[in-house]
């Protein structure tokens, strides 16, 4: 099989791929400071096209609630499973990010012949898999995947921004902004950040006045 990396533009190399059900894999929430990391996989029904399927960064957050709904309607499958807190420091960003496509992929109610995932590492599967660097862009099942991962964890941070509202959730999506760091330094941590990552660490560790 070509590599992507060999195959410009994208979608030539897929040709390569045998005939069947295709799962386009992407996740949402590596960098944020908190909350669990989302993956999806999706299988597209090519008799129901979806318009304006595109990278869910490049989408409006309204687009992407329309097309989240589009995609479960009309989608043969699709899954979204999570990897949690607890999941990230014991085991670190990277392999809880995998861990969480596997599920989504084992979630499928279909099984594909063909998994595409979107960067550049591949989660252990049972079915043969290949990483498209930039792939929620060039294919439209990583797109799809993109999307439902994204909204998934939006959704996540709105419920808890009520339990927590101190800390902002529903604004900065968990990320290290000013406002999010401002707020750890002046609460500390909550039982959804992550201790591993460095500005919650070095929080958590430092001595006390």
């Amino acid at each position: 099989m070509r590599s992507a990396k060999s195959s410009t533009p994208e979608q030539h190399c897929l040709q390569w791929h045998p005939p069947g059900l295709m799962a386009g894999v992407d996740e949402a929430g590596r960098g944020p400071l908190a909350g669990p990391v989302v993956a999806a996989a999706v299988i597209l029904d090519d008799l129901r096209p979806i318009a304006g399927l595109a990278d869910s960064k490049k989408l409006t957050a309204a687009r992407r609630e329309a097309l989240f709904d589009e995609i479960r309607a009309k989608a043969l499958c699709c899954s979204i499973a999570e990897a949690s807190v607890e999941e990230i420091d014991r085991l670190n960003i990277l392999q809880a990010t995998l861990l969480a496509m596997r599920r989504a992929v084992l979630g499928l109610r279909l099984k594909p012949v063909m998994v595409l995932v979107d960067g550049n590492r591949l989660p252990v599967l049972d079915v043969p898999a290949e990483a498209i660097v930039k792939g929620d862009a060039l294919v439209q099942a990583i797109s799809a995947a993109s999307i439902l991962a994204k909204v998934h964890r939006d959704r996540w941070c709105a419920q808890v921004h009520g339990q927590y509202p101190e800390y902002g959730f529903a604004g900065h999506k968990g990320y290290g902004t000013a406002a999010h760091l401002a707020a750890l330094r002046a609460h500390g941590a909550s039982p959804l950040h992550r201790s591993s990552f460095a500005p919650v660490a070095q929080l958590l560790h430092r001595s006390p006045a």
